[in-house]
Protein backbone atom coordinates (compact mmCIF):
# COMPACT_ATOMS: atom_id res chain seq x y z
CA UNK A 1 0.00 0.00 0.00
CA UNK A 2 1.18 3.14 -1.02
CA UNK A 3 0.79 5.87 1.31
CA UNK A 4 1.82 9.76 1.23
CA UNK A 5 5.64 10.07 2.27
CA UNK A 6 9.06 11.88 0.99
CA UNK A 7 8.88 9.73 -1.81
CA UNK A 8 5.27 9.80 -2.97
CA UNK A 9 2.80 13.24 -2.98
CA UNK A 10 -0.44 12.40 -2.35
CA UNK A 11 -1.81 12.33 -5.62
CA UNK A 12 -0.04 9.54 -6.08
CA UNK A 13 -1.24 7.37 -2.85
CA UNK A 14 -3.81 5.08 -2.49
CA UNK A 15 -5.71 7.74 0.09
CA UNK A 16 -6.47 9.44 -3.28
CA UNK A 17 -8.26 7.11 -5.02
CA UNK A 18 -10.76 6.23 -1.70
CA UNK A 19 -12.82 9.23 -2.72
CA UNK A 20 -13.34 7.63 -6.26
CA UNK A 21 -14.64 3.96 -5.10
CA UNK A 22 -17.20 5.27 -2.54
CA UNK A 23 -18.75 7.81 -4.96
CA UNK A 24 -19.03 5.37 -7.26
CA UNK A 25 -20.95 2.61 -4.84
CA UNK A 26 -24.25 4.03 -4.81
CA UNK A 27 -25.23 0.28 -5.62
CA UNK A 28 -23.04 -3.07 -5.24
CA UNK A 29 -20.57 -3.36 -7.62
CA UNK A 30 -17.73 -6.25 -8.71
CA UNK A 31 -14.20 -5.25 -8.80
CA UNK A 32 -14.30 -5.19 -12.62
CA UNK A 33 -16.87 -2.47 -12.40
CA UNK A 34 -15.00 -0.28 -9.85
CA UNK A 35 -11.88 -0.64 -11.51
CA UNK A 36 -13.45 0.52 -15.26
CA UNK A 37 -15.25 3.18 -13.71
CA UNK A 38 -12.36 4.95 -11.47
CA UNK A 39 -10.39 6.25 -14.46
CA UNK A 40 -7.56 7.34 -11.65
CA UNK A 41 -6.24 3.68 -10.17
CA UNK A 42 -3.73 2.26 -12.36
CA UNK A 43 -4.47 -1.41 -12.61
CA UNK A 44 -5.93 -4.50 -10.48
CA UNK A 45 -2.96 -3.99 -7.66
CA UNK A 46 -3.83 -0.54 -6.99
CA UNK A 47 -7.41 -1.24 -6.92
CA UNK A 48 -7.15 -3.85 -4.36
CA UNK A 49 -4.67 -1.57 -2.19
CA UNK A 50 -7.97 0.71 -1.80
CA UNK A 51 -10.28 -1.77 -1.13
CA UNK A 52 -8.14 -3.39 1.66
CA UNK A 53 -7.93 0.21 3.44
CA UNK A 54 -11.64 0.31 2.88
CA UNK A 55 -12.31 -2.58 4.74
CA UNK A 56 -9.86 -2.27 7.32
CA UNK A 57 -11.84 1.16 8.14
CA UNK A 58 -15.00 -0.88 8.00
CA UNK A 59 -16.38 1.39 4.86
CA UNK A 60 -17.21 -1.36 2.59
CA UNK A 61 -18.43 -4.95 2.50
CA UNK A 62 -18.48 -7.96 0.53
CA UNK A 63 -22.25 -9.52 -0.37
CA UNK A 64 -23.30 -12.91 -1.31
CA UNK A 65 -22.99 -12.60 -4.46
CA UNK A 66 -19.12 -10.98 -4.29
CA UNK A 67 -20.52 -7.61 -4.87
CA UNK A 68 -18.85 -4.81 -2.97
CA UNK A 69 -20.77 -2.04 -1.10
CA UNK A 70 -20.65 0.33 1.41
CA UNK A 71 -21.31 0.36 4.68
Amino acid sequence: MILPNKLFSYNESVLSKIPCVLSNLGSPKTPVELLRLCKNINGPVELVDVLDCLYALKRITLNDKGEIEKC
